[in-house]
């Protein structure tokens, strides 16, 4: 998808400090499953950025640890990824050749008790990509750090395509495992996760993390 015309794709300079939620399922994907993707555990995200964050915007993404002898161990790679800010594809794409894409996102979060109910959807030009439901007490787990590395390659019709690119992120949030659900479209960009079992669920509250 090529940038938006006539709209502002500003974005900040690297790194970006950012704040919001996250919830993330594995998924594994066994080999002869799809003959474009590699076997393995999948992560599928998604996330709400939040202010005071540079940007503000929905995140849906799909990632696994890259599997090249060419990348920093344990990195993770960026296969799918879609979010509601023209200035967040820009600058995911020059900065960090993160394929990003545009659609729009639903959130929905009600709180009872200790529990927190978050159900989001997303949808590409009115037709559904996935939808997900997860239900944690994660806001009252104690604040942990974490860090990490993403690595992706440029590809064509980037001039730099071939390129390496990583970038590293580290933070904190209160994290948990957590009850999750999802539903994929069949006829969707991600319909080959369509009906495969979750192995696990976790939710990231309130983080707040650099990246790049």
């Amino acid at each position: 998808m090529p940038l938006p015309a006539g709209v502002d794709t500003t974005y900040p300079p690297a790194p970006w400090q950012m704040h919001g939620q996250l919830w993330l399922s594995l998924f594994r994907v066994r080999a002869g499953d799809h003959p474009d993707r590699e076997p393995g555990v999948y992560g599928v995200a998604l996330v709400r950025y939040e202010d005071p964050s540079p940007l503000t915007y929905g995140e849906l993404l799909v990632a696994h640890v890259a599997a090249t002898g060419s990348t920093p161990a344990k990195a993770v790679n960026i296969t799918d990824i879609w979010v509601d800010s023209p200035a967040s594809m820009a600058g995911g794409r020059e900065l960090w050749a993160i394929p990003k894409d545009l659609c729009d996102f639903i959130f929905h979060t009600e709180r009872r008790g200790a529990l927190t109910t978050t159900t989001a959807s997303t949808s590409l030009e009115g037709r559904p990509i996935a939808s997900a439901s997860f239900t944690d007490v994660s806001r009252f787990a104690p604040r942990l750090k974490f860090k990490g590395t993403t690595w992706q390659r440029r590809t064509e019709p980037d001039p730099r395509a071939g390129d390496e690119v990583t970038a590293s992120l580290t933070g904190s949030s209160k994290a948990l495992p957590c009850r999750g659900s999802w539903t994929f479209d069949p006829e969707g960009p991600l319909g080959w996760l369509h009906g495969k079992r979750t192995l696990a669920s976790f939710r990231q509250a309130d983080f707040r993390m650099s990246f790049g």
